[in-house]
């Protein structure tokens, strides 16, 4: 038998890149929607991707109850990192940052990459609970996709399986390619012993990129997706406007999850 707890929330967003001549959906024009956002959804973890350093560190003005982790210090001004805040009340108990790359340690791509893509991994704990929490972005070609998945699952492999996991982030890919088989089956990947992901979405799979039209694609492209103890309560696609301005040409996508126990 078990019995379910209450438990914590998450939220992921493709913060698109702040350097990006989008006209009026610019960053200096859509910032201001930032904290709308997050006066509705003050969740235990956010994650971004696709963030310069100047993004965070107007995030970092409005998260002030939040620590930070992933963030590349000194970084070219192009760089984008893939970070996650975290609400003070959790303690980080590891941290790792890695190059999806045959290097992870260094900066550094795959050769049929277009950019250097990473991940960023922490382990917390609070009341007695701990998490994984993993926040990436993968890029285009399906082959380096493939690749990148079972590089998160093998540095994944160093830390206790019985811990749960979260895994968020912009994969580039929908539930149909490969990478996402990586995460959620097992026979698809005989080296790793697991366990495996499921996704907090339920098909058919919600469409999350809309390219600042408001109407998304049919392609499921940004995932949460848990392991272990995890009860998922929801899965949201916020496709509304925060200040009459989309935050992101990516909508934010939110979860909500009680803890599992053994009695």
């Amino acid at each position: 038998m078990h019995t379910v707890h209450s438990g914590f929330s998450v939220l992921s967003l493709n913060l698109r890149f702040g350097l990006s001549d989008d006209g009026p959906n610019s960053w200096k024009h859509r910032k201001k929607a930032l904290p709308a956002l997050f006066k509705s959804y003050r969740d235990d973890f956010i994650g971004f991707q696709e963030a310069n350093d100047f993004q965070i560190d107007y995030l970092k003005t409005i998260l002030t109850e939040y620590k930070v982790i992933g963030k590349r210090d000194p970084a070219a001004s192009f760089w984008q990192s893939n970070v996650i805040f975290f609400r003070n009340g959790w303690e980080l108990t590891f941290f790792s940052h890695f190059f999806l790359s045959p290097t992870p340690s260094i900066p550094s791509r795959f050769r049929e990459s277009r950019w250097p893509r990473q991940c960023t991994l922490g382990m917390f704990e609070n009341n007695n609970k701990r998490l994984i929490c993993m926040n990436t972005h993968f890029d285009f070609a399906e082959a380096v996709q493939t690749q990148s998945a079972g590089i998160i699952l093998e540095h994944l492999s160093y830390l206790p399986a019985d811990v749960p996991a979260i895994l968020m982030g912009d994969f580039n890919a929908t539930p149909k390619n490969d990478c996402y088989r990586v995460f959620t089956v097992p026979a698809h990947l005989p080296t790793y012993k697991g366990p495996w992901f499921k996704n907090t979405a339920a098909e058919p799979f919600p469409g999350t990129y809309h390219g600042f039209k408001g109407k998304p694609n049919d392609r499921h492209i940004d995932w949460i997706l848990y392991r272990g103890r995890l009860n998922p309560l929801n899965h949201t696609v916020i496709e509304k406007t925060f200040q009459s301005m989309y935050p992101s040409d990516h909508f934010p996508v939110h979860a909500k999850f009680n803890w599992i126990d053994e009695v």
